[in-house]
């Protein structure tokens, strides 16, 4: 059996994991005041040809200010109609945000594929609210190949 695939994603418009952690609530609220079910939703425009291998236990690892900092274990691909009539791929997350070690990463569009061996390891539970170090720190100490 093929070892699985994750994917990873700029999360444009945050600029640390809990900024994507309050949009992820807000929109959990807006749906339950309607009556609606809510999960954490990524809309993208390219479907994974390997979906397979990402649904075999891939996450989706988000990426702050050029740093990956957290991901989501990925549950489903749907896909998702839009206004303008094409049909995107919804990829389906888990509530839970794992932080992870920092890990520099350069801008790119859309998502890449990663690798299990190359994504970065989850922080302790223990120690995923650290806050002995300033995050631009952390970011710096990572940058030139300290954790």
């Amino acid at each position: 059996m093929a070892e699985h695939v994750n994917l990873i994603k700029l999360c444009v418009g945050a600029d640390a994991v809990e900024d994507l952690a309050t949009w992820q609530a807000r929109r959990r609220a807006e749906a339950e005041a309607r009556g609606e079910a809510f999960r954490p939703v990524h809309v993208t425009r390219m479907w994974p040809r390997r979906a397979a291998e990402v649904l075999d236990g891939g996450s989706l690892y988000w990426v702050f200010k050029g740093q990956v900092l957290a991901r989501q274990q990925i549950v489903a691909l749907e896909p998702r109609e839009g206004a303008d009539g094409i049909t995107r791929c919804a990829i389906v997350m888990q509530d839970a945000i794992i932080r992870t070690q920092a890990v520099p990463r350069r801008p790119f569009q859309g998502w890449r594929y990663l690798n299990a061996a190359d994504a970065p390891p989850d922080l302790a539970l223990n120690r995923a609210e650290d806050d002995d170090l300033p995050l631009e720190m952390r970011l710096a100490l990572a940058d030139i190949g300290l954790r």
